[in-house]
């Protein structure tokens, strides 16, 4: 096994910085590419979001032991947040990414402004192999060609980790996964907006008084639908609209209530469903865009003949990976969800609901391309949510593999939170809304628990889901009557076709 060359790992958020600590524990060379000036960048762009769970299940073991370990350089006094505190966006990077990038042992081998474009393989003489030679192809070495500053720079790998996760490609609010006739210049006129906004913050003269279509029917779209009703109280003459690319079939609309065992997200669909059944927003179903036309307002033109007016598009559709830097690998992808293939059929919103996905680890996340790995959100493709935690199951077994230890990388178990919302009661006569609307949802919700007593200073429960606006109440969780706490999902929704939708910590 080569020792002379790092692994690389693409991407500083959570699941890159965690393969980093794993590597670094297992005494494995590793070099981490970021292309943002800063870690985490994408979680930067929606800081304001509370995370679904409290912050013990937020943080990667190793990542952990590597932050409160003292050392000759470092005086290991990291003090862990409280365990059943729900951070923001925020909060996860200043009290853990950016320590755990800080340190010592880890902070010079990390590289910011470095954008990968491109991987490919090239024998240890310097002779290039592009996809079609197979002759010493394991055993060669990846060439990693990265975009900065000071111009283009290639880097040598014996391994590659793929954590670069789905944000930098949205899906479109066009109808059949393409963007709509004038979409484009939409975007670049500020009429869709970016999928997390910030109504009650940042961008709050953005949406005050306006009329604003939230389109998907993921946890993204009720998190932006949740604050945007929150806004309407201050001012009424803020109109929501919420469009589903389906029909509304409730079951996936608002998700398990008290049976998730994410309460937090399970208090999400109550207020969503309050906010509709009080004719705070209006829901609209089969919106299938065609075209945009900009004018005083943005025309929303539908395949149906209706024409939306509106002022703001709240892109809630989902996320896909950027599989153009792969293109002279060999990828074992699922060719529905673009999901390694072991894993597609398990992640499918089509068939599968959040919370039911197998464990998995190096053997699934395998491809014929010897030691490169897609981890993180991008692992899942166009499949809705991924949660924290199974990224860093996933680089713990893919450390232990690269790192000799084959007992330790087959060894995988990680038991998934169910979102009360199972394949079963979908049944086969239900009209579920299209695949970038799964009810698994995705990005972190703006609430902070469902049920119990509350803590001094929230807004009083009643029972499951029964405070009137759930980023009023208390960063302590309620302990009772929702279920177990389980780990936050970050990710964001997306849609495809066959398997499970776990929760994203992106």
């Amino acid at each position: 096994m080569d020792t002379t060359h790092p692994v690389v790992v693409i991407g500083a958020g959570p699941t890159g910085l965690a393969a980093a600590a794993h590597l670094i524990e297992q005494n494995q060379d590793v070099l981490v590419l970021e292309a943002g000036t800063s870690v985490g960048a994408a979680i930067e762009q929606w800081k304001h979001i509370k995370l679904f769970s409290p912050w013990r299940f937020d943080i990667d073991a190793a990542a952990q032991r590597l932050l409160e370990t003292p050392s000759e350089s470092y005086a290991g006094d990291w003090v862990a947040p409280r365990e059943t505190k729900l951070p923001t966006g925020a909060e996860l990077l200043n009290e853990y990414l950016e320590p755990l990038a800080n340190h010592p042992r880890l902070a010079s081998q990390i590289k910011y402004g470095h954008r990968v474009t491109k991987i490919s393989r090239l024998h240890q003489d310097g002779r290039g192999i592009d996809k079609t030679r197979t002759a010493g192809r394991d055993e060669s070495l990846f060439l990693v060609r990265t975009t900065t500053a000071l111009g283009d720079v290639d880097v040598l790998a014996r391994a590659v980790i793929d954590a670069t996760g789905t944000w930098s490609q949205p899906n479109p609010v066009g109808r059949s996964g393409i963007e709509a006739i004038g979409e484009a210049e939409a975007r670049t006129q500020g009429f869709i907006t970016s999928p997390l906004p910030d109504p009650l913050g940042t961008d709050r003269e953005d949406f005050a008084g306006k009329t604003i279509l939230v389109l998907g029917a993921g946890h993204s779209a009720a998190n932006t639908i949740i604050s945007l009703g929150r806004l309407q109280k201050e001012q009424p003459d803020t109109r929501i609209l919420w469009g589903l690319r389906g029909q509304a079939n409730p079951i996936r609309l608002y998700g398990g209530g008290a049976a998730d065992q994410l309460p937090a997200r399970g208090q999400l669909g109550t207020s969503l469903r309050r906010l509709v059944e009080n004719n705070h927003v209006s829901l609209l179903e089969n919106v299938s865009i065609s075209s945009l036309a900009i004018g005083g307002k943005l025309s929303v033109n539908l395949a149906d003949g209706r024409v939306l007016k509106v002022d703001r598009i709240v892109p809630a559709t989902g996320f896909r990976p950027d599989l153009g830097m792969l293109s002279e690998l060999r990828l074992n992808l699922d060719q529905i969800v673009e999901a390694p293939s072991a894993l597609g059929p398990l992640i499918d919103p089509e068939f599968h609901s959040c919370g039911t996905v197998s464990a998995h680890g190096e053997k699934e996340l395998a491809h014929p391309e010897a030691n490169f790995y897609i981890v993180g959100m991008k692992s899942y493709g166009r499949a809705p949510t991924f949660l924290m935690a199974t990224g860093y199951e996933q680089v713990r077994s893919i450390a232990a593999h690269l790192s000799g230890d084959l007992e330790a990388a087959r060894r995988v178990e990680l038991d998934l939170p169910e979102t009360g919302v199972c394949s079963t009661d979908l049944g086969g006569s239900c009209d579920a809304p299209a695949a970038e609307d799964s009810s698994c949802g995705s990005a972190p919700a703006a609430v902070d628990a469902c049920c119990g007593t509350s803590a001094e200073g929230a807004v009083p429960a009643t029972g499951c889901g029964e405070a009137e606006m759930p980023n009023e109440q208390s960063d302590e969780p309620a302990q009772s009557c929702c279920g177990t706490k389980q780990p936050v999902t970050i990710g964001f929704a997306t849609g495809t076709l066959h398997g499970n939708a776990e929760l994203a910590d992106k």
